[in-house]
């Protein structure tokens, strides 16, 4: 099996090839230019693997949330791709992403994820550790740091960028419930690798027309200079 990964939804523009057990991935850190980057590095990141697209099984994406233009970035990408070549599309949360990394790079089992959605917001939710992959646990939302809270007296791993920017906040909801810290953690393309093979072994896949940016802002439109 092999997935092809992109991911623009934050500042870290990444992709990546997952091959048998053979794990590929490039990626780059800027606030902007995620469009203008990302063709270049699939295309050398294929080059270097020796896999043409037409070898690619399937095609996963970060969905969101995260950066308006970023999201809509790698979803526009996502769907060319999968246009041109007829693959099936896996969509992969950012959040998850995140919660993936958290397991991965920390042995982490319980993962609260904030990522920064600016104007004093998080995108947040709570994963857990199963068979090594994250899965999600109750929801993901967009909220005001103070409204985020342990689902249990258990302790948490703090996870993604919204425990840097609210990090006193967030402490103080989780106070004396946190395991470990790793407020710079952002998803990655290898990340959603993981996940994106779970997904395509159950077949949870979806043709391109089928992609969708998740927001979860229901006024993004308005914010797009914000974000």
């Amino acid at each position: 099996m092999k997935i092809l990964a992109l991911d623009t939804c934050t500042e870290v523009c990444s992709v990546a090839l997952l091959n048998a057990d053979q794990l590929i991935e490039r990626s780059t850190t800027t606030q902007r230019g995620h469009s203008e980057r990302i063709l270049g590095m699939l295309n050398e990141l294929l080059q270097q693997a020796g896999v043409g697209l037409d070898e690619i099984d399937f095609l996963a994406f970060g969905r969101g949330p995260g950066s308006f233009t970023g999201v809509r970035v790698g979803v526009g990408v996502a769907q060319g791709i999968a246009f041109a070549r007829q693959l099936p599309i896996i969509p992969v949360s950012t959040l998850a992403a995140v919660a993936q990394r958290a397991i991965d790079e920390f042995g982490a089992t319980q993962i609260a994820v904030a990522l920064d959605a600016r104007m004093g917001e998080i995108y947040a939710a709570h994963y857990r550790e199963e068979n090594g992959l994250a899965v999600l646990c109750d929801k993901e939302q967009v909220c005001p740091p103070d409204t985020f809270k342990p689902l249990d007296n258990e302790r948490w791993f703090a996870a993604g960028t919204g425990w840097q920017e609210h990090g006193e906040v967030l402490k103080a909801a989780f106070a004396g419930l946190l395991s470990g810290e790793d407020s710079s953690l952002l998803p990655t393309a290898a990340a959603m690798t993981k996940l994106a093979r779970k997904l395509a072994e159950q077949g949870q896949t979806l043709s391109a027309e089928q992609a969708v940016p998740v927001y979860l802002r229901d006024n993004v439109a308005k914010k797009k200079g914000e974000q």
